[in-house]
């Protein structure tokens, strides 16, 4: 049950009939965990935590450093040195008290991120690395938790959901071999600073999507952006039947 300060506080929300009470409830009940506190998963903390999910896990082992703050909008000058996860449980909890969030200083792999994801309703990659990636997806076909996947680098980026509980969608190890791929971080190649607030508010939004059933979320679809010319491409993405993944 919605409480009278938080009818008045998702009024904007809960006016809209598609989504309605139920939709702002689904929101409260959902527990959602975000890999990543950086230039993606500012955005997606700040307005899942706005728009009222019940509960925020927030996950990064870095502090922030005076490069981060050109595109990383949970942070100021104030807080350099200071935890990344800590420091935007903070933020989110000061725009809306009225949601849970936990901060980890850490980097999950292997039992203990596999223990966190099983207690996900939903999983945000906002990491910027393949082996994030992979021992995230992993994780998420095993546990059926879907998976919503972003990245953003120099001026492009791309977006989908992985939902092994829907029938033939995909994972991200389809899409990417887990062999040959490296790594090419946003300090090595750039980006510019509003992409990454528009591929995490769309991440932030597909995960809105997911936890209420309104609207049809990016499963088996893959958005490509190209911030510079400003368009977006979608591809159709099919299931690997013999990806050693999620084909068994």
């Amino acid at each position: 049950m919605l409480s009278d300060e938080e009818l008045l506080r998702y009024s904007r929300q809960i006016l809209m009939p598609r989504f309605d009470i139920a939709g702002q409830e689904k929101l409260k009940s959902a527990r959602v965990l975000v890999i990543g506190a950086g230039g993606l998963g500012c955005p997606v903390a700040l307005y899942l935590g706005a728009a009222g999910v019940g509960h925020l896990t927030l996950v990064d082992d870095d502090d922030i450093e005076l490069a981060n703050l050109q595109r990383q909008i949970g942070f100021d000058q104030s807080q350099l040195g200071d935890s990344k996860a800590e420091s935007l449980a903070d933020r989110v909890r000061r725009i809306n008290p009225l949601v849970s969030v936990t901060a980890l200083k850490a980097r999950l792999d292997g039992e203990e991120l596999a223990r966190w994801v099983e207690e996900a309703s939903l999983v945000v990659d906002c990491s910027d690395n393949f082996h994030t990636r992979f021992s995230l997806n992993r994780a998420c076909v095993a546990a059926k938790v879907p998976l919503v996947s972003g990245a953003a680098i120099r001026g492009e980026g791309q977006l989908s959901v992985y939902d092994s509980r829907v029938e033939d969608s995909p994972c991200y190890h389809c899409l990417y071999p887990e062999q040959g791929n490296e790594d090419l971080t946003c300090s090595q190649a750039g980006v510019i600073a509003p992409l990454v607030g528009m591929i995490g508010s769309a991440q932030a939004m597909e995960a809105i999507k997911v936890i209420t059933g309104v609207g049809r979320p990016l499963v088996g679809r893959l958005l490509l952006l190209d911030a510079w010319e400003m368009q977006w491409r979608e591809m159709k993405l099919a299931r690997d039947p013999h990806c050693p993944v999620c084909s068994g």
